[in-house]
């Protein structure tokens, strides 16, 4: 697992949980150490074992936690680069989701060696929706639809999603826009910079 992947995580857990809980977990699945490193390459088994600590700890599911991850990655101060890097996506949320096509080939241009599952958006209708999230990455569906809740809300829109049964060995989430401009959204200026 790209270490990008544990480092997300461990942000994730110090920021909403505090230091104390990520020592209880790296702990619990037994690491050996407390930080990860965002460029190197860990063992599938590290991840693993850090979600299954981790969802004992807080006595929650492993989707739970990882969809928190999904909302963490755009809603966060810490995040911001990444958030940015999905508005580039377009205006409206709308733009957004079509957008999603092109998201691992995206993270592959900032990160050479970092492979994202494959998304695919299926439009039903002008407020129906569906992304297929391929396999390859366990768990990156429920990160995904904490992705685009938040994203919704950076957007002002308004958006019922879940989890679908599995079809052709893709996630699918289903994807309901109830309204494109429902609240204001964040602001976002394409020209700015980091501070």
């Amino acid at each position: 697992m790209h270490g990008l992947i544990n480092r997300a995580i461990q942000s994730f857990v110090c920021a909403t949980y505090g230091q104390s809980c990520w020592l209880r977990v790296t702990e619990a699945a037994r690491l050996g150490f407390i930080e990860f490193e965002a460029m190197l390459v860990y063992d599938d088994d590290m991840t693993a074992r850090v979600l299954d600590a981790l969802s004992v700890d807080l006595d929650r599911s492993q989707a739970e936690i990882l969809e928190d991850v999904g909302t963490y990655l755009v809603s966060h101060p810490n995040m911001e680069g990444l958030r940015r890097l999905l508005r580039f996506g377009g205006v409206s949320y709308v733009e957004f989701l079509h957008s999603l096509d092109d998201l691992a080939d995206r993270v592959r241009l900032a990160v050479s060696d970092l492979a994202l599952p494959t998304l695919e958006l299926r439009e039903l209708s002008a407020t129906e929706y569906q992304l297929g999230c391929s396999p390859g990455l366990p768990g990156y569906s429920s990160v995904m639809v904490g992705v685009l809740r938040a994203m919704a809300d950076d957007y002002g829109a308004l958006v019922m999603l879940s989890h679908e049964e599995r079809y052709q060995d893709s996630d699918v989430i289903s994807i309901m826009l109830v309204e494109s401009a429902f609240a204001e959204g964040r602001h976002f200026d394409l020209g700015a910079r980091n501070g």
